[in-house]
């Protein structure tokens, strides 16, 4: 069974610091020294005795120092100062000063109690009983007797653990440690009556016993007596005022309660008596944490996690707030630690579970939740979770299931209502949702969100006036409210009455000049109404007020890009980030925004700069990596995603490795390629894409069965996508098979109605001598979608390359009825008319050139359309320049050989005919007709 531990929301005591590892009481050394020049070693140990009897233990640790400080091995300093960090819960501390005094020759038989109690309160059980193994058997007194049982029970020995404790009782009656141990098992046995009987004893025969009395307030915490409780620890403090954990018991109480007052105070009196003890700093963080302060109790946490990176409440609290700060890979990583030495806390799972949720790490989320609904089917959060998971995963059936199943066990949540509304709407159950979030507005009259969605709802499904009575109870509730002035704006496009549009939008200006929703809304609309002008001034204005406003000048930067003005908009990021030198999103903006213009050199300067200033943001390693792939710096790009992989999760570097395979593939390193392929399925086994190049890797390799069979696996994991037939088709086109692509085609075909898949068909029917058929399926396919340009284009392409004039020219001028500025569509129909001596020949042609003047494929087609016309003067500087675009093009050389010769210029036609010749094979043709004209010139 999955039992469940602590964690930060439940604040159930630990039950005695003498049988957990995850005690809270590890502790960090410290304190402040002094040395008086004139005083010997003596006398400030005589003052620290002093000092220790009148209970001001920092007083007396001062002058312990100030002893050692002189005679380092003065053994009685060793041993007290130990036994007061022991006191004080400095536990590391003390283990180190009492091991000294063991070292320094000190009876073991005197310091091995305190010793066995400070190691039983850092969860080092075995080393209790290796270091009583050392003294004799018949020198262990009841102390030592009892810390042999406390660590027996620890590790598991119950039996072992009872003989110890009754030897010890046997040995000394009515010791207090030696019961309180037998109370821990009882409790560990669920017989809380003997648990009560003992702890009872342990404090009516030791009623000054601050251990005993410790226990009985935690048992009665345990029973949820919390007054009682409470009133045990003031017993504690009264006989012990510097009593730092009878402190952090009793704030621990009250964050329970919410009484964070009252818990801070505790807090700070505890501080003050052990300003370096662990747990103080874990009581505040958890007490940050309940207030929503999480970068406080992150402050906190990282202090701990410095001293003790092992302890696991911190490391728990730490992923909670991690979650809560957003940092998701953080998040993963610390929970994952914590998950790894306590695999059934109910509560890490269900946190953890959340932190793949929002990463939309789903099929891992539904893993960790099956065992959780198994084994707590009745807790409605996890069936939440299941709801949420299932829902991600577009399974609404059951998503619905779920969050019906956790409503009918916590019927009055309206969050649980709220979820089930969100997967009653995706399951197209828009009047249960509906009805869902009516029933949260009524259970919780103040639920803000639950009525915002149930607006958002109702504009979804185009009811605007149901929209706008919800939102009108909302702005009566907060009428200074800005947002919902810019909710009803959106109501009011919805009805398209722009008039009153606008005035909501700046209603909500009113209530709040610089809200930029509103400002933005305002803006869109002046665009719509061909009103630049007044759009761009209403960003400018923002940003006079406020010279740094981020949103403002990327709004005009998108503005400008919009109006086709690059380096109006390359003004106005550099702006942002200028203004904002230390917020990263302007910075990471405009790094894109220079990689879209190919300025790679500015963005790889910026990038890098970024990544010097935010060496710990991953996001920003994986621009740099981004920017220098953008500048062909493939080794840097390399570098820079195998330093992101180590920084991420194991469960996150799924997408980073398959970007290393794919480098490694650019580069032609297959072996590499193929062992970062297997990383990436490693840690993400149903990674589609990863899967893919896999297993195209390998039909590469010639490994055709084993991609096949690849292929085969990808198709049983992804049942509803028609990409593993795809590649079983393209897998087997590859092996000249086309008669077997056929199957798999169509199969994806089934799956996904696509143009693309249909071209493969249409491809394998044609190489597998099935040509009318092929021609016929795509005819049809267009008429039944006759938008579809891509696949159109592609059957044009297929009867231009088989020499079918006629229809391919049909389907060119459909394409271009379509989309009249369509470049391959006007150049290819431009070849058709020459070679059809179609006079609209040149207007094509001229018209492709004007829209893509440094296209070399369209400037061939105009020039040698013009030479083929004797208009060689304007033929041959389009010629040269689409040489000099692609040198390698052996016809484009040839068009221009025979330019320049029609022109009268045969040495440079020469030049250019020699230059065919030296192309080698694979230019057949063309040096066919190099060496013809050669011989045409002679």
């Amino acid at each position: 069974m999955m039992k469940t531990t602590y964690h930060p929301n439940s604040f159930t005591p630990i039950l005695s610091r003498l049988v957990t590892a995850l005690s809270l009481s590890m502790m960090i050394g410290g304190g402040l020294t002094a040395c008086g020049k004139n005083e010997n070693a003596e006398t400030f140990l005589s003052e620290a005795k002093k000092y220790q009897q009148q209970g001001d233990n920092k007083a007396a640790i001062i002058q312990l120092k100030n002893t050692l400080q002189k005679t380092p091995d003065n053994v009685e300093a060793r041993f007290l100062l130990g036994s007061i960090y022991k006191e004080t819960g400095e536990n590391l501390s003390a283990e180190k000063e009492l091991r000294k005094a063991l070292n320094l020759g000190m009876d073991t038989g005197k310091v091995f109690p305190l010793l066995g109690k400070t190691l039983l309160a850092m969860g080092k059980f075995q080393e209790i009983l290796d270091e009583a193994k050392k003294i004799p058997e018949n020198q262990h007194t009841a102390e030592i007797l009892t810390l042999r049982g406390s660590a027996n029970l620890a590790l598991a020995h119950p039996q072992e653990a009872r003989e110890l404790f009754e030897r010890a009782l046997r040995s000394k009656p009515d010791f207090p440690d030696a019961l309180i141990g037998l109370a821990i098992q009882a409790l560990i046995e669920k017989d809380t009556a003997s648990a009560e009987k003992y702890t009872r004893q342990a404090v009516i025969q030791n009623p000054n016993n601050i251990e005993a009395l410790l226990f009985k307030a935690d048992l009665l915490r345990a029973q949820n007596k919390l007054d009682e409780a409470l009133a045990v620890y003031d017993e504690v403090i009264k006989l012990k005022p510097d009593h730092s954990m009878a402190y952090i018991n009793k704030a621990n109480i009250e964050i329970g309660r919410d009484k964070f007052d009252a818990a801070s105070t505790n807090i700070a009196a505890a501080r003050k008596i052990a300003p370096d003890n662990l747990t103080v700093f874990y009581t505040q963080a958890v007490l940050d944490f309940k207030q929503n302060k999480h970068a406080a109790a992150l402050e906190s946490l990282q202090q701990i996690l410095k001293a003790a990176p092992d302890h696991l409440p911190s490391v728990l609290l730490t992923g909670a707030v991690q979650f809560a700060l957003g940092s998701l890979p953080q998040a993963e990583q610390y929970l994952k630690q914590y998950l790894e030495k306590d695999p059934d806390n109910l509560y890490a799972r269900k946190m953890m579970t959340s932190v793949l949720l929002r990463s939309h790490q789903t099929q891992r989320a539904i893993s960790m939740l099956v065992p959780m609904l198994q084994n707590t089917p009745q807790d409605p959060y996890t069936l939440a979770l299941a709801g949420e998971a299932y829902m991600q995963s577009s399974d609404f059936v059951k998503a619905t299931e779920y969050f019906e199943k956790a409503n009918t066990l916590d019927p009055k949540s309206p969050s649980l209502l709220t979820s089930l509304s969100m997967s009653n709407l995706a399951k197209g159950n828009s009047a249960g949702a509906i009805a869902n979030l009516e029933a949260a507005v009524s259970l919780d009259p103040k639920s803000t969100r639950a009525r915002v969605l149930l607006v958002m709802t109702h504009l979804r499904l185009k009811e605007y006036d149901k929209a706008m009575t919800v939102l009108k109870t909302l702005e009566n509730a907060e009428p200074k409210n800005p947002f919902y002035q810019n909710l009803a704006g959106g109501i009011f496009i919805g009805k398209k009455d722009i008039v009153s549009a606008r005035k909501s939008f700046e209603k909500g200006l009113l209530l709040q000049p610089d809200y930029f929703p509103a400002i933005a809304n305002l803006a869109q609309l002046d665009l719509q109404e061909k009103k630049p002008e007044a759009a761009r001034k209403r960003f400018e204005a923002l940003i006079e007020k406020n010279p740094k406003h981020i949103q403002a000048m990327t709004a005009l930067a998108d503005m400008a890009l919009s109006e086709n003005k690059p380096a109006e908009a390359t003004t106005w990021l550099e702006q942002a980030y200028n203004k904002n030198p230390d917020t990263l999103e302007p910075a990471v903006t405009l790094v894109n925004h220079y990689i879209r213009l190919k300025e790679n050199q500015k963005a790889l300067t910026l990038a890098q700069k970024l990544r010097s200033t935010h060496p710990e943001k991953t996001d920003v390693l994986e621009l740099l990596a981004r920017t220098q792939l953008a500048s062909d710096d493939k080794n840097a790009a390399l570098d820079s995603y195998n330093k992101l992989s180590g920084m991420l999760p194991d469960s996150s570097v799924a997408p980073v490795q398959f970007r290393i395979a794919t480098l490694h593939m650019a580069m032609k390193n297959e072996a590499a390629a193929s062992d970062a392929l297997k990383k990436s399925l490693s840690a993400k086994p149903d990674y589609l894409d990863a899967a893919l190049a896999q297993a195209m890797l390998e039909a590469r390799k010639g490994n055709h069965e084993q991609a096949i069979t690849m292929a085969t696996q990808i198709q049983s994991q992804h049942e509803k996508s028609p990409s593993g037939y795809m590649l079983e088709g393209d897998i087997r086109m590859g092996q000249k098979k086309p008669e077997l692509a056929i199957k798999p085609y169509e199969h994806a075909l089934k799956l996904a109605k696509s143009g693309t898949v249909l071209i493969k068909i249409h491809a394998s029917l044609d190489a597998a001598g099935k040509k009318e058929e092929a021609n016929t399926r795509l005819l049809q396919w267009l008429k039944e979608n006759p938008s579809d340009m891509q696949t159109r284009l592609y059957l044009a392409g297929t009867y231009l390359a088989n020499k079918q004039n006629q229809v391919a020219i049909e389907q060119y001028l459909i394409i271009l009825k379509q989309d009249p500025k369509y470049v391959p569509a006007l150049n290819n129909l431009a070849t058709l008319y020459q070679q059809e001596k179609h006079p609209d020949a040149l207007l094509y042609a001229e018209r492709a050139y004007q829209l893509a003047p440094e296209n070399p494929a369209v400037l061939d087609t105009f020039g040698w359309i013009l030479v083929e016309q004797g208009k060689t003067a304007k033929a041959v500087p389009l010629l040269q320049k689409a040489v000099s675009l692609a040198p390698a093009a052996a016809e484009i050389r040839y068009h221009l050989a025979t330019g320049l010769m029609k022109s009268g210029d045969r040495t440079g036609a020469r030049k250019e005919l020699e230059q065919i010749l030296t192309a080698g094979k694979g230019f057949e043709e063309e040096i066919s007709k190099a060496q013809a004209l050669i011989k045409q010139m002679e």
